[in-house]
């Protein structure tokens, strides 16, 4: 998600697109809370594990 975001935001400053860059950025916050989220070892979306 980190990646497609930093993708969706280099394009977007490049082509001049601003809808690409604001969904770039948003990609990447969300991303990297994720990641974070997911390093500290907290349950996402409710479940730690999945059976």
């Amino acid at each position: 998600m980190i990646i497609l975001g930093l993708i969706l935001l280099l394009i977007g400053m490049f082509a001049n697109i601003p809808i690409l860059t604001t969904i770039g950025t948003i990609l990447i916050v969300v991303g990297v809370v994720l990641w974070i989220l997911g390093a500290t070892g907290r349950a996402v979306g409710g479940r730690k594990y999945w059976y």
